[in-house]
């Protein structure tokens, strides 16, 4: 036997050995496989081209518009199995659980702290496919998407939608701010970790952008368009906190003009022409707005009308090159001189840079870090016919000199072209026309000029004229958006005297602001910090469509009616909804969670706390708007709806759901309004669902919570229909359906399971193929109870009666029962009750006057005073009524009541259940 064992151990450790020595072969020299997920296809090919040099071979996603590229590549010093691919964007969404979504089923105040989850849109379900599929066989994953919030967002979708596929994952970042050979090799040997700091701070954000949005959306639009049926009836009033803002700026630059005041100025002008060349004075008091002391500095003037040279002045002047490109002022240059909206702007310059034409456009640095090589840049710009020559003479005059930004955003250089292109046409070429341009003059050098001031004097009032005389052009030559003309002015000497050709008196008036153009409004929105350099073209772009504003001459922004009515409305509620602060302090805690300062979830607690405040004021005044719409629509409003018309009314929370943790609201049934019962707001994701019997006859969810059962739980005050329980229950009855009165749930035919959560786990489900019957198992503390019992009122450890003795109470806190239950639920007569000692029960009647009078139950058939036990055992009231071991509870009308009370501090039950 001795020897037998050590030939089974020898044996073990060989193949042991094997095994070990097998696995760390199969490490060494196994291909890894990774797959790679850019942000969109056009990215993913053209990375994948320069990563495998142009061999990469491509095949058919799901998608038909986010294609698989493979090749190989050495990763880390190894050379790897590479899969690429791409999502399109967000491949997650954020939404409202259940009923929460749909208008008039719940409050918009409830938005604030109602249930969200992601989920993947059918859309991009194909995307979600693939990577699922493709990740399967790989063993690392590297995401490949823009390098900026958004991008990181994106990023972590993608991460957890595959590491759910597939758990054991190396998962890397790769960092890049252009699609081009150098650039995406670096970042393939330069690896990171992905940022969940910047991805958290993306999440709060749009679960805010979400929970405001929706709340004073859904307020807006049901109210007004009861208010103002005839204009509004079809209109979605939308709100964002960021969309306000936005709308505030428009509208506090056309009140500042139509509340400007027109004041006429007078101011006197010195002319001195010579051959044809007039040269113009201007005055040192600038204007005048009183006419009368304006006249008498004239007679002054006219009385002695000499002027004498006092000074002669000639300094260098300088034209300051433009700065390196970012974001923001990409967008408002394009929008000035190419006459290119923001949006459009944008997304001609994304298709650029996928294209490998230019570097990230979506950056807020205006400083080249010293180690880009920009001559190398400069140099690919010299075999164009328009600007190739500039470029050369850059090169041959010492190579590029930019002029430096103070700003940088540690991740993306400014705007540049990183490949020289001819093929373009239209908007696009004019765009990459500009950032070439843009990047030539700002490498070049400043334009040059001289400059003469000439101060004069005439009855001690003092005038001063200017001229110009350019020197150096320099970027001037290839920046052709800018002009700087010479002013030729005559030759004047310090002392000189002469006689002025004209003095005369000017009079003008005052001029109001101008209206806002969209490069202003960009200027405005980066000032006050609203939305970043990413979203201000999506913002302009809301506040548009939704007919807030409109645009005057195909340029200026002026409010419509709608948008100023709203804006009035809050502001006359000293709400500052249009202003930026809110916003702003806002994208200051975003900030700070990228940099680990803050926690998301305070920012978000924080944030929610701050807007769900001015909702309750705002709802509370909601006539003021109504007052302000009405004289900008000029129409009488309606008589406002009343709480439950229009609006959801506010419903409480009853309790929270065991088994999602939403709320459960008091409902009232669609088919019997005087019937009611408590629904989860998860619903349809969650169907659990308390239906209360027709002796409710109202109830009120009060804001205190239950003692006994914890803050989950509200107390309720209910009012009964008769009198069938009204002696034991007096109305108006407060009490708690949370368990602590398992008496009142059985009363109520209230199914226990769908109150309380009687499982830290979920159940433990065994079944067999070879047998009729499924076991099931599910632990509650320190019970074992059949999930069919816990689908019914069953009360364990409580008084199913007040006034049982508490002598029975003790000797029932004693057993443990062991029940089988036929295959057939309808026929629960035939079940064997065991007692203790492993007798079947007998069935027995209460004969004693009181509650219990006529209910049957279970004892055990010898008796412990013969030797047996002391098993005792309420008997359903009504056995071939009992529920069956639904996942959810039928409606009232099919819910039964399981009256079994099971008082013991050590249960065991095995449920039998027909397959």
């Amino acid at each position: 036997m001795l020897q037998c064992l050590e030939k089974l151990n020898s044996r073990l450790n060989r193949t042991l050995c094997f095994l070990v020595n097998k696995q760390i072969f199969v490490n060494k020299y196994s291909t890894m496989k990774y797959l790679n997920v850019a942000e969109k296809n056009d990215a993913a090919k053209n990375i994948a081209s320069h990563l495998s040099k142009g061999t990469s071979t491509g095949r058919k996603g799901l998608s038909k518009y986010n294609k698989i590229y493979q090749f190989k590549a050495n990763v880390m010093g190894q050379d790897c199995e590479m899969v690429m691919t791409s999502v399109s964007g967000h491949l997650l969404a954020l939404e409202f659980s259940g009923t929460y979504r749909t208008w008039q089923t719940c409050s918009p105040l409830s938005l604030f702290d109602a249930p969200v989850f992601k989920y993947c849109p059918e859309n991009y379900q194909k995307i979600k496919m693939t990577l699922e599929r493709e990740v399967r066989s790989c063993q690392g994953l590297i995401i490949w998407t823009d390098c900026d919030r958004e991008g990181e967002n994106i990023g972590f979708e993608i991460i957890d939608v595959c590491k759910a596929a597939r758990t054991n994952l190396k998962i890397y970042r790769a960092k890049f701010s252009e699609i081009t050979l150098v650039s995406v090799n670096r970042a393939l040997q330069n690896l990171e970790e992905p940022n969940k700091n910047t991805s958290n701070a993306v999440d709060v954000r749009q679960e805010l952008d979400l929970r405001i949005g929706a709340a004073f959306t859904r307020f807006q639009t049901l109210r007004l368009q009861k208010v103002f049926p005839s204009k509004l009836t079809d209109t979605i009033v939308s709100y964002g906190s960021c969309q306000f803002p936005t709308l505030g700026f428009v509208v506090e630059r056309y009140r500042a003009i139509e509340n400007f005041i027109v004041e006429t100025f007078w101011k006197l002008k010195v002319n001195h022409t010579i051959e044809n060349l007039s040269v113009e004075f201007a005055w040192e008091r600038f204007r005048l707005f009183d006419e009368y002391a304006c006249k008498i500095f004239h007679d002054i003037c006219t009385e002695n009308p000499l002027a004498r040279v006092l000074e002669v002045k000639t300094k260098p002047k300088s034209k300051w090159r433009p700065l390196p490109l970012e974001t923001v002022e990409l967008e408002k240059q394009a929008s000035r001189k190419l006459k290119i909206h923001a949006k459009e702007t944008m997304q001609l310059a994304e298709k650029l840079y996928t294209q490998g034409f230019i570097s990230y456009p979506r950056t807020e640095t205006n400083e080249f870090p010293k180690e880009m090589n920009l001559a190398q840049l400069v140099g690919q710009q010299t075999g164009d016919p328009n600007w190739g020559t500039f470029a050369q003479k850059i090169l041959d005059n010492g190579g590029p000199t930019p002029r430096q930004g103070k700003k940088s955003d540690k991740a993306h250089p400014p705007i540049h072209p990183t490949k020289y292109t001819n093929n373009l046409s239209g908007n696009e070429k004019r765009l990459y026309e500009f950032i070439v341009r843009s990047f030539l003059a700002c490498c070049s050098k400043d334009a040059q000029g001289q400059e003469t001031i000439v101060n004069i004097d005439i009855g001690r009032e003092k005038f001063s004229a200017n001229g110009l005389v350019i020197t150096e052009l320099n970027y001037l030559e290839v920046y052709i958006y800018e002009k700087w003309s010479s002013k030729e002015i005559h030759v004047y000497q310090e002392g000189q005297i002469f006689s002025p050709t004209s003095i005369d008196i000017v009079s003008g008036t005052t001029s109001p602001p101008s209206l806002l153009t969209e490069a202003d409004l960009i200027s405005l929105m980066e000032k006050h910090g609203i939305g970043t350099d990413a979203t201000h073209a999506e913002h302009i772009e809301k506040i548009k469509s939704r007919s807030y504003v409109a645009l005057a001459d195909e340029k200026y922004f002026v409010p419509g009616v709608l948008g100023m009515g709203l804006v009035e409305g809050y502001d006359a509620m000293g709400l500052e909804m249009s202003k930026p602060h809110l916003r702003a302090q806002l994208e200051s805690d975003l900030k700070e969670i990228i940099e680990g300062r803050k926690q998301p979830e305070a920012v978000l607690s924080e944030q929610i706390a701050k807007y769900k405040e001015v909702y309750i004021k705002a709802s509370a005044e909601a006539e003021k708007i109504d007052r302000a719409l009405a004289e900008r629509l000029n129409e009488q409003p309606a008589a406002p709806p009343a709480s439950g018309d229009t609006l959801p009314v506010d419903m409480p929370a009853a309790l929270k759901c065991p088994k999602c943790g939403s709320d459960m609201i008091v409902r009232q049934k669609k088919n019997n309004p005087t019937e009611y019962y408590i629904g989860c707001m998860s619903f349809p994701n969650c169907k659990n669902v308390v239906w209360l019997p027709n002796i409710v006859k109202s109830l009120q969810v009060l804001p205190d919570t239950c003692t006994e059962c914890g803050p989950d739980y509200k107390m309720m005050k209910f009012e009964w229909r008769n009198n069938s329980i009204s002696h034991i229950y007096a109305p108006p009855y407060t009490g708690c359906i949370g368990g602590c009165d398992r008496t009142f749930l059985e009363y109520l035919n209230i199914n226990i399971n769908s109150v309380i959560k009687t499982s830290g786990s979920s159940a433990q489900v065994t079944s067999s193929n070879t047998s009729s019957r499924t076991d099931i198992s599910v632990p509650i503390q320190n019970h074992i109870i059949p999930s069919n019992a816990l689908r019914n009122p069953i009360e364990i450890g409580s008084n199913r009666g007040r006034d049982i003795p508490a002598q029975r109470n003790n000797a029932m806190n004693t057993t443990n029962i062991r029940m089988n239950s036929a295959s057939n639920a309808a026929n629960l007569d035939d079940n064997h009750v065991v007692c203790r000692c492993s007798k079947p029960a007998i069935l027995l009647t209460s004969k004693k006057q009181n509650q219990n009078f006529g209910q049957k139950f279970y004892k055990c058939p010898v008796g412990k005073e013969n030797g047996g036990c002391d098993f005792f055992l309420w008997a359903p009231e009504s056995v071939n009524n009992a529920q069956s071991a639904f996942e959810t509870p039928p409606s009232s009308s099919e819910q039964t009541t399981f009256n079994t009370t099971l008082m013991t501090s050590s249960v065991t039950v095995v449920c039998l259940v027909k397959n």
